[in-house]
């Protein structure tokens, strides 16, 4: 499927907000460690569109909360490798997890969540605390258990004993895909839905499209950073230089290499990818940091424009991602 991605726009100006015109309503609050955006094509649509996509993320962290001591993924661990009936919203959350992993060969897997835990990390960081210092349990860290050890048979699911899965790569993208189409439908307008890196569109587009600003770190306003247009599906963006912590007598980072157990130790800092939907996106993002050298023949397999950042700061542009702007600034 062709990505979403039209054109590449002049940088704003550091007073515009980028997606919010005089025909356009937005909102935004904190969560989830950075930014939850939402964005309406009309004003009036703007409280019933919040109303679905606040219920959304509630669904989405009772079921797949990894720090939730009552989420559903705490409840497939307590299982011991037995089979537990899930909701809808983990079902379709573990569903899209599993087809990320089929799609890029295991590279994003959602049995890392050990390995994370050997790694430490194994608190919230995202709501300011800090994993504890410590070294993995054994060099590399933690055996993953692959993402065919996921059993699905309907409503039921069964992990290995112990397993606690870590959706961390596809459910906050999802979860932005589902808001958005919710919203829209529910109020008739055109959403867009942002949580951190992960933006969603649904329904009516705005003219020009949704203007999108691609930062490495959305905690943080940064009008230097280059915006782009989307007409349809979503943009996401992982990074490196968030959530790392030390493990023994090295940094570490949140995004596991699957083959080796270990943080991925790629070239690249931050992947931001556009696809037909969020959830693709990021998971595609993701596997570019994992695949390292190999990102940008994933990523033009796959037909997908992407914008690679390495640990230098140099910038690869892949798959017809547009290059910057050479005229005059508008």
């Amino acid at each position: 499927m062709a990505a979403p991605l039209t054109r590449h726009l002049p940088r704003a100006d550091p007073g515009h907000r980028p997606g919010v015109g005089d025909h356009l309503a937005a909102i935004e609050w904190p969560a989830l460690g950075s930014t939850a955006r939402v964005v309406v094509t009309e004003p009036g649509a703007l409280e019933p569109a919040l109303r679905q996509v606040v219920a959304t993320m509630d669904r989405v962290a009772a079921a797949a909360g990894r720090f939730q001591p009552d989420s559903e993924l705490r409840h497939l661990q307590e299982a011991d490798g037995g089979w537990c009936r899930v909701s809808v919203t983990l079902r379709a959350l573990l569903a899209t997890a599993l087809e990320g992993a089929r799609r890029t060969g295991g590279l994003v897997d959602p049995t890392v969540g050990p390995t994370l835990v050997a790694l430490g990390y194994d608190e919230d960081l995202e709501r300011g605390g800090r994993a504890p210092r410590r070294r993995p349990a054994e060099p590399g860290g933690a055996a993953v258990a692959g993402w065919r050890s996921v059993e699905m048979v309907g409503d039921l699911v069964r992990v290995p004993p112990g397993m606690l899965l870590d959706l961390g790569a596809t459910a906050k993208a999802w979860c932005a895909d589902r808001a958005a189409t919710m919203a829209a439908r529910v109020s008739g307008a055109g959403v867009l839905v942002g949580l951190g890196g992960d933006v969603a569109t649904a329904g009516a587009v705005p003219e020009g499209g949704w203007i999108v600003r691609v930062a490495e770190d959305h905690r943080w306003e940064d009008p230097s950073a280059p915006t782009l247009a989307v007409r349809w599906g979503g943009v996401a963006t992982s990074s490196t230089l968030r959530r790392r912590w030390w493990c023994g007598d090295r940094a570490v980072h949140h995004i596991v290499d699957p083959r080796t157990g270990d943080a991925a130790a790629g070239p690249w800092r931050t992947a931001t990818v556009a696809a037909g939907s969020c959830a693709v996106a990021s998971t595609m993002a993701v596997a570019a940091i994992v695949a390292g050298a190999g990102a940008p023949a994933l990523l033009a397999a796959a037909r997908l424009p992407a914008r690679l950042i390495a640990g230098d700061g140099t910038v690869l542009r892949c798959g017809g991602w547009p290059g910057p702007p050479t005229g005059p600034r508008g």
